[in-house]
């Protein structure tokens, strides 16, 4: 029996490999595709298993910034300013059937404190709090109220107009500090989280990237070397944290670009370095001092090249000078440009201001520049930069982020 069931087993594989054979030689294309249907059955297993390593277990793919939220947000504060103010009067108050039928609430609506809100970012933990001028400007109150529910007064230690920065102070103990970035390292692409207390209903995380670095000419503030991103700001996030990926503060936000007064993907926050620099001039001279040469500066724009046949397509032309100013006493007259001052490049007025910015008043600068095509060098002492003058907060500003 077991004899015959070998035999039968013997000649079964003798048939089966004669087939294939036959099979090898007549028609070998018939392997061939067995092969291939062989591989593309085999070809999505293999790269399920190069891909599924990464899945939420360390890999490239980052599916949650959890981390970085939680260590930033009890750093994070809403900022409550009031200010007494009025209301613009209704005109139908003149009316004396009006005021009949309604008595006189203008008066009374007229009588209620003006309120702002917006955010800020503890960065010290003796209390200083960084948020937006516009945020605490003309406030006669200011209350801040941290994630943990703690609220307390706060006092403006100092502004600067010109970058809409502003540093508050807290009287309270075991506070929550955000950690400071470095822009050197930030690049376009990189993932960001903006913080702050969106329209009021609370502390709110949105994530985004950077979009944009060093966007100026904007004409928001005078200083402008903003982050643009498209992380979602809106009304009440300004003076709020955009922080990275591992939590570090990377700049305040404060505007953003809205037709509508929402989010339109274009936010803008101050770096963190300029913010740095801010804070630690208001904390130790209570103020922010600048350098100045008294000049009204323009772009050298190919039109105003051609149209004065300049040689040179780049720099600050001048436009005025002012009287008895350090620029009019080194000898800078109108129609100079501006190329160089210090050895550092002039590429434009928003580059000047810059430069010019941050030379310590009562020290000597050397300015290169070109008077009717001929290159000079001059000597100018930098003077203080004057604080800008007041001018009237706009209301309902759609490039305003709160």
């Amino acid at each position: 029996m077991l004899r015959r069931f070998w035999l039968f087993f013997a000649q079964a594989v003798t048939v089966l490999l004669a087939l294939m054979f036959i099979i090898a030689t007549l028609k070998p294309q018939w392997l061939q595709r067995q092969g291939q249907f062989g591989k593309q059955l085999a070809e999505p297993i293999v790269a399920l298993r190069e891909v599924a390593p990464g899945i939420g277990s360390g890999g490239a793919v980052q599916n949650s910034y959890a981390d970085a939220a939680q260590k930033a947000m009890p750093a994070v504060v809403n900022v409550f300013s009031s200010k007494d103010g009025s209301l613009p009067p209704d005109p139908r108050a003149k009316d004396p059937l009006f005021r009949y039928f309604f008595g006189d609430k203008n008066k009374k609506q007229q009588e209620q404190p003006a309120a702002n809100l917006g955010s800020g970012v503890i960065v010290s933990s003796e209390g200083y709090i960084l948020t937006n001028q516009h945020v605490v400007d003309g406030a006669n109150q200011i209350e801040i109220a941290l994630a943990d529910g703690r609220t307390a007064n706060a006092k403006v230690i100092g502004v600067d107009p010109e970058t809409d920065l502003a540093v508050l102070k807290v009287n309270m103990t075991n506070l929550p500090t955000i950690t400071l970035g470095r822009m050197d390292q930030t690049r376009v692409g990189d993932v960001v989280l903006a913080i702050g207390n969106p329209f009021g209903v609370g502390q709110t995380v949105t994530m985004g990237i950077v979009s944009a670095l060093g966007r100026n000419h904007l004409g928001i503030n005078t200083f402008e070397n903003f982050i643009q991103t498209d992380a979602p700001i809106n009304p009440g996030n300004s003076g709020g944290a955009l922080v990275d990926v591992n939590g570090n503060l990377l700049g305040i936000n404060t505007a953003i670009y809205s037709r509508s007064g929402g989010s339109l993907g274009i936010g803008f926050a101050i770096p963190v370095s300029t913010a740095r620099s801010v804070l630690e001039s208001i904390i130790t001279t209570g103020t922010v001092t600048r350098g100045w040469i008294g000049v009204e500066p323009q772009d050298v724009t190919p039109e105003i090249a051609e149209s004065f046949g300049l040689d040179q397509k780049s720099g600050a032309i001048v436009a005025g000078v002012l009287k008895g100013g350090p620029a009019d006493k080194a000898g800078i007259k109108p129609g100079d440009i501006l190329v160089s001052v210090n050895g550092q490049d002039i590429t434009d007025t928003t580059r000047l201001l810059n430069v010019i910015a941050q030379i310590k008043p009562g020290t000597d600068a050397k300015v290169h520049l070109v008077r009717k095509n001929k290159e000079m060098d001059l000597t100018v002492m930098i003077g203080k930069r004057p604080p800008p003058p007041k001018q009237p907060s706009d209301e309902g500003d759609d490039e305003d982020g709160g």
